[in-house]
């Protein structure tokens, strides 16, 4: 079994940082600098190198001769974290603790690290698992338990450390790992290799005191234990509704929903159908905002209810101005019940725990004026997931026992719509919102309005149940493909980098991740409807991607939309005296490139005249 060492030196600094990660190498340390040749240090022993508290390296060990010793750099990485170790150039042993608190508060606060370099932070997560378990009922399964490793965690944890390597040296198995989160299977090796009154690890427990060894990790703790595990997973399963999908699955036809749509007597029109379903295909958040009343809500219910079998795959839920933490969607564990998880009463976890039993569904939570409080206060942990696609911590592990998991994961098969008004009693969204999102308008044109008003009609949800269930494993697999629009790609990339160069004026530049979401968008669209031109899904883009981050001052607006809406126009028209400062522009114009963005600056720049501020979002 491997051991665990630190040194601390002043040099070699340029030896180790010229090794390359997972790369082995050989250097020399004589006898008068370092204890190495008196050292125990063998073959797979692990090294952390100390460069005065600034710079650390883990090597492996592959070879070793009296002076000379042949590593493999693992990580290096440039952090302080306070660590004294009493005499430089001195090879010290110490115990996997110790090096696992190291480990771990140099990588605490990273989000991400070189795959090469990763170490698992969560280490031993099942034995910490236990070990809170343990404490926390003090070990009265046996009296001679009691009290004995509350007070010393420590304690347990060096107790647990030697069980475990005298039962791997006999049983190859380690007692605190599972195969792919495989509870049964553990439980059951454990319970066999313990029945047998014989052999290493039985020697070694009967030396202990009341058997000791045997009696933490048996049936009335360790395996008591994870039978409470199991029974947690067993019981999320249990309370998780499994659907049978719809057979006959077909391809996904966007018309098919357009047409019932009309028929439920929605009056949508086709294009904003399709930048409505183009945009959740490219990524499953969607924001939609605009004039209250103009059916940002009916849109989203008429989708999930056209597209799901069953009622119970998506959830509509009102945002409460008093929406201050993430309780309303999340919940929250019992303070006077420790065991007991709050659901909320939203519905929002089960419809997640019933998203990840059933993968091959869509499932879809509407949050129905989503700016009524502040979004990041309730919907930051679904912010941070949607990028890392870690997953939400809800409560310690192994303290709950009502059928929640410790940890949420969100599902790809999960959709996300918020639809927002926009006027005194409501919240602006800031840009990391709006950038994790493709965010469509919604506006009520002259002609629009005078179309409804001739042809009123009441309406028929119902018409829309389910009428595209078998639709909805293509939706998914379409979802799925993270392709990139190909066609006209120069054309796109250029018109790109114009409105990159122009937003970047104002601090509103788009990043890496705006750019390939709109080269999806433009994909998903040209699998829709492959009758868009490439200026029409350019311009979709712009108006969903780019223009939402746009907001501030006359000053700082005017000159920049000026510029933006000379881009949306053929060179022959000006763009203050002939489009801006007329009053009845033909935005349906063939000199018009993107109509749909050039009559969005229109509004903005005229609003930051008039109002002397603009932004994306209007009343």
């Amino acid at each position: 079994m491997e051991k665990y060492y630190i040194i601390s030196i002043s040099n070699l600094v340029d030896t180790f940082s010229r090794a390359l990660a997972g790369k082995e190498f050989d250097f020399t340390l004589s006898t008068s600098e370092s204890s190495l040749s008196d050292s125990t240090i063998s073959e797979d022993d692990l090294l952390l190198v100390s460069i005065d508290d600034k710079v650390y390296y883990q090597f492996k060990v592959i070879d070793k001769t009296e002076k000379e010793i042949r590593l493999k750099k693992l990580f290096e990485i440039e952090k302080s974290i306070n660590y004294k170790i009493d005499e430089e150039g001195f090879i010290q042993e110490i115990t996997k603790l110790e090096f696992d608190t190291i480990r771990y508060q140099l990588f605490s606060g990273f989000n991400s690290v070189d795959s090469i370099s990763k170490v698992n932070n969560n280490l031993d997560k099942l034995r910490d698992e236990f070990i809170n378990w343990f404490i926390d009922r003090d070990g009265n399964s046996h009296n001679y338990f009691s009290g004995q490793f509350s007070s010393s965690r420590e304690r347990l944890i060096h107790e647990l450390e030697k069980t475990e390597e005298v039962y791997e040296e006999e049983f190859d198995s380690k007692i605190f790992s599972t195969d792919d989160g495989d509870i049964q299977s553990l439980i059951e090796r454990l319970e066999n290799n313990l029945s047998k009154n014989e052999g290493l690890f039985y020697e070694y427990s009967s030396g202990k005191s009341n058997h000791r060894p045997r009696a933490i990790i048996g049936k009335n703790n360790y395996i008591k234990f994870l039978y409470e595990k199991l029974e947690g997973k067993q019981k999320i399963a249990s309370e998780t509704k499994k659907i049978n999908i719809t057979s006959n699955q077909i391809a996904f036809d966007i018309q098919s929903f357009q047409k019932t749509c009309k028929t439920a007597g929605l009056v949508y029109t086709d294009t904003l159908i399709t930048r409505f379903v183009s945009s959740l295909l490219t990524k499953p958040f969607v924001i939609l905002t605009g004039l209250s009343g103009s059916g940002k809500t009916k849109l989203a219910q008429a989708f999930v209810q056209w597209i799901c079998q069953e009622e119970s795959q998506y959830r509509i839920i009102p945002v409460g101005a008093d929406w201050t933490n993430r309780e309303p969607l999340l919940g929250y564990p019992n303070a006077l019940k420790p065991e007991e998880y709050v659901k909320p009463d939203s519905g929002v976890i089960d419809l997640i725990l019933q998203a990840i039993a059933n993968p091959d569904l869509p499932h879809y939570l509407i949050l129905d004026e989503m700016n009524l409080s502040h979004v990041e206060r309730y919907f930051a942990d679904f912010l941070s997931v949607m990028e890392s696609k870690e997953e939400i911590p809800l409560y310690a592990e192994g303290t709950v026992e009502n059928g929640v998991p410790a940890k949420l994961k969100v599902p790809s098969n999960l959709f996300i719509i918020g639809t927002v008004n926009i006027d005194e009693t409501t919240n602006m969204f800031s840009p990391k919102v709006l950038d994790r999102a493709n965010t469509i308008e919604f506006r009520v044109s002259k002609n629009e309005m005078k179309s409804f008003l001739e042809n009123i009609k009441d309406l028929n949800m119902d018409a829309l149940m389910s009428k595209g269930a078998t639709m909805s494993k293509a939706f998914l697999d379409m979802a799925a493909k993270k392709s990139f629009a190909t066609e006209d790609i120069e054309d796109i990339n250029q018109t790109l980098l114009k409105f990159f160069g122009e937003l970047t004026k104002t601090g509103a530049e788009f990043g890496y991740r705006s750019a390939t979401e709109i080269l999806r968008l433009i994909h998903q669209l040209s699998e829709i409807d492959n009758g868009l031109t490439t200026n029409e899904k350019i311009d979709i883009g712009i108006m969903q991607k780019l223009l939402p981050k746009l907001h501030g001052s006359r000053r700082k607006l005017t000159p920049i939309l000026e510029t933006l809406g000379s881009f949306c126009v053929s060179k022959d028209l000006k763009i203050v005296k002939d489009v801006f400062e007329k009053q009845d522009f033909d935005f349906k114009t063939a000199e018009v490139l993107y109509p749909l963005s050039l009559e969005k600056i229109t509004r903005m720049y005229k609003g930051a005249i008039d109002n002397g501020f603009a932004s994306y979002a209007e009343a």
